[in-house]
């Protein structure tokens, strides 16, 4: 039996519920009865969902995942659990002044078991979630839209009843197949807006279920149901910031459908200045102010936390990361602003021309009221002002609730990433679209219903639907091929945004890592030619051109990447590599310098400083450099190998074999170390150990034809001549041009020549 207190939970009596149950029978010819129970809805969904995004299952870790999963430390066993709190995504301090300052701690535990069941960076585990996590999402959604489309209503029993069962699955499947959503399905770190969107659901619903008691006096908020949504409303800002935006959701359910509040008769009677408006219920309704007073509390409540967690202040983005943010002029900061939204709409709108990054010239600046631009922001607010009015003003109460709600969830979970409280380091990001797309299929679903119920065309509407059903499925399945491997993902961009010097330097990148690099540099000589102050691209061209002894070329790129940004350690490093390969040692030297200097704990710099003090014969310096690698990071195997041959070349063996021991018991399968270490003991006399290393060396890297080449030596000092003879033999095989192994070799010959002739 359905309970008959209407007034507080479906936002009006009888009448309302009857057009609840007209939108759904507006639908009809769309959606068949035979799929409406909600079992099978939400099957539907679900399975619907996971055809989208399935294709994305076996991808690579592409773009943001190999700096926030496979380089961050935080995932494994190593790093204590408690680190996860004090650090940020990516794995940095939350207290050091380059940190982005996202703090998303049960995002990386995920991450982090992930791993742990996976058993290393296997990223099949970590995309099956991903994908999973979607389906839920999704098939969560056909409870919210329940809700959003036919009310609260519950049976005696305290079970809610389903009064719109064709809106809500239609919405739920365009939910589930909208393309804006594949960044956040197939690249593994948009877990972080998955699970956000998952708590950020289960926030509102508990929320709803605060109205399922009653008392004489109408609806009763249930405090514990309050309490546990700000709860879940704090966990999913825990996996992304954007969680703490349903408080402000749920208010607005609250104050405009719960309460009713017609802003429309509010606004006609202060205009009359109407005495009655000190009877308005919602002034005097004691739940109402108790539940906003806790939804305040623990919004300031988690926002202070943050703020004390983020420590140092907010993030410093660059002009590079959001161009419009450092607009001299307010007004055209504004109007960037703006169109930056208008492109958020017409992405939900049209998710065809999809880009996994939306920065450096993708989106030229607006810089004058005559750009023909103007037109899209100006139809934006055209057609919110209208939606806005009629969810204010309109009489018809079933359509403010919709209108109401569908604007609440389309535009409160998107405030965090519109510049509005805070520089955020994005132009446009399809992530930060997951839940407000919600709110946009709530619109659609409703304008669908309306164009059907005023059209005699039904069977053309329900083509439409069907139609972009089928191609935002067709189209995610696509996309989702595309998010499974870097190159195919940047290459994917250039038709989207050939303007983007990012797309051209993570393609040049990409490159370069496969080997490629003439094609590399192509592509990196773009990115700096459409930003000249690219200093990422100068630094990679860079390194390729000094790798190729282009070095007056690499020079002057390096020079003027640390002019833009003197801070850059990593182009400082680089242009000390160039320098002293061109013999400007006391230049090279400052340069190290300069690059400690921005960043103190810089291992691969110490190394290169080394290198440099051990060309100028300044063996003290050089050690010391080397140590500090080794310090910093203890797996700096070439820091250690170079002290190791430094000294042994010396003639200092007893220290260069405590060295070797040392950087064997931190790196012990290290073969390299293993050789190194093998020379000094064999210098050493040491025969049998030395025997013993070459020998674990080869086995672990049996094509070095250096290898067999010091361990014939070796053999052939302490007499085993035969063995020396095979292994100088293997080793001219593996490098026939080796001129010592050669000359080896002849005089091993010429001395069993010479014992054969005496019969020994």
């Amino acid at each position: 039996m359905v309970s008959n207190q209407h007034d507080a939970r479906a936002g009006g009596c009888l009448p309302a519920v009857l057009r609840m149950a007209e939108l759904d029978a507006d639908l009809v010819h769309i959606l068949p009865s035979s799929v409406l129970p909600p079992f099978w809805a939400k099957l539907v969904v679900g399975f619907v969902s996971l055809v989208c995004f399935a294709r994305s299952y076996d991808g690579d870790f592409v773009f943001d995942d190999s700096e926030a999963i496979v380089n961050n430390k935080d995932l494994q066993a190593e790093t204590p659990l408690g680190d996860l709190w004090r650090h940020d995504f990516w794995g940095s301090r939350l207290s050091s002044n380059t940190s982005h300052k996202s703090y998303r701690p049960l995002t990386v535990l995920t991450f982090r078991i992930n791993y742990y069941l996976s058993g290393g960076f296997h990223p099949v585990g970590f995309h099956m979630v991903n994908i999973l996590l979607h389906g839920g999402v999704s098939v969560l959604m056909v409870d919210v839209f329940s809700v959003l489309f036919g009310g609260l209503q519950y049976t005696s029993r305290g079970r809610r009843v389903h009064l719109a069962p064709r809106a809500s699955l239609l919405a739920a499947l365009l939910f589930a197949v909208h393309p804006v959503h594949t960044e956040c399905v197939a690249g593994v770190v948009g877990r972080a807006d998955l699970l956000c969107a998952l708590f950020f659901l289960l926030s509102f619903l508990g929320y709803c279920k605060a109205f399922r008691e009653s008392n004489k006096e109408g609806a009763h908020s249930s405090t514990f149901w309050v309490l546990l949504s700000i709860l879940l409303g704090a966990v999913a800002m825990l996996c992304k910031e954007q969680g703490i935006t349903v408080l402000g959701l749920n208010a607005v359910f609250d104050i405009l459908v719960i309460g009713k509040f017609n802003v429309l008769e509010v606004v006609q009677k202060l205009l009359h200045k109407d005495k009655s408006l000190e009877n308005v219920g919602l002034l005097r309704n004691g739940g109402l102010l108790l539940r906003m007073t806790l939804l305040t509390a623990g919004g300031a409540g988690m926002l202070y936390v943050r703020w004390k967690i983020m420590g140092t202040g907010p993030p410093a983005f660059t002009e590079v990361d959001n161009p419009a943010s450092f607009a001299d002029s307010v007004w055209f900061r504004a109007i960037n602003y703006n169109y930056y939204y208008s492109l958020n709409a017409w992405l939900l709108l049209c998710p065809w021309w999809l880009c996994f990054d939306w920065s450096m010239g993708c989106i030229p600046l607006i810089k004058s009221v005559s750009d023909c631009r103007v037109i899209a922001l100006a139809a934006l607010w055209l057609c919110l002002i209208g939606l806005i009015c009629q969810a204010l003003c309109s009489e018809d109460s079933h359509k403010r609730r919709i209108l109401t709600l569908g604007l609440g969830f389309l535009i409160i979970p998107f405030l965090p990433a519109s510049n509005l409280f805070f520089r955020v380091g994005f132009v446009v990001a399809e992530r930060v679209l997951y839940l407000p797309s919600i709110g946009y299929c709530v619109l659609l679903t409703f304008g669908f219903g309306a164009l059907s119920k005023h059209t005699k065309k039904k069977k053309l509407i329900a083509a439409v639907v069907l139609g972009i059903l089928f191609a935002n499925t067709l189209r995610c399945v696509i996309r989702s091929g595309e998010w499974r491997s870097e190159e195919q993902l940047f290459r994917s961009a250039l038709s989207v945004c050939p303007l983007n010097a990012k797309v051209h330097y993570n393609i040049g990148k990409n490159l370069a890592d496969k080997g490629n690099q003439t094609a590399a540099i192509r592509y990196y000589r773009e990115a700096v030619r459409l930003n000249p102050k690219y200093v990422h691209a100068m630094n990679n061209l860079g390194n390729i051109l000094k790798e190729r002894n282009e070095l007056q070329e690499a020079e002057e790129l390096l020079s003027l990447a640390v002019q833009i940004q003197p801070d850059f350690a990593a182009a400082w490093m680089n242009l000390g590599i160039v320098q002293n390969s061109l013999k400007r040692f006391e230049a090279a030297e400052q340069s190290y310098r300069t690059a400690i200097k921005h960043r103190r704990k810089y291992p691969d710099c110490y190394y290169n400083l080394g290198r440099l003090y051990a060309d100028l014969n300044r063996h003290v310096d050089a050690l010391n450099a080397w140590r500090n690698a080794t310090v910093l990071k203890p797996e700096h195997s070439l820091a250690w190998n170079n002290m190791i041959i430094l000294l042994d070349n010396t003639g200092n063996l007893a220290q260069a074999e405590a060295v070797g021991r040392e950087a064997l018991e931190l790196i012990p399968n290290d073969h390299s170390l293993m050789f190194s270490l093998a020379n000094v003991l064999g210098k050493s006399q040491k025969y049998k150990e030395s025997e013993a290393l070459f020998l674990k060396a080869i086995k672990a890297n049996p094509n070095a034809a250096s290898y067999h080449g010091n361990l014939a030596v070796l053999y052939h000092r302490w007499g085993h001549l035969d063995l020396a003879k095979k292994h100088y033999e293997i080793s001219l095989q593996l490098d026939p041009a080796a001129s010592g192994t050669k000359e080896n070799y002849g005089l091993l010959r010429r001395k069993l020549e010479q014992m054969q002739k005496r019969g020994v």
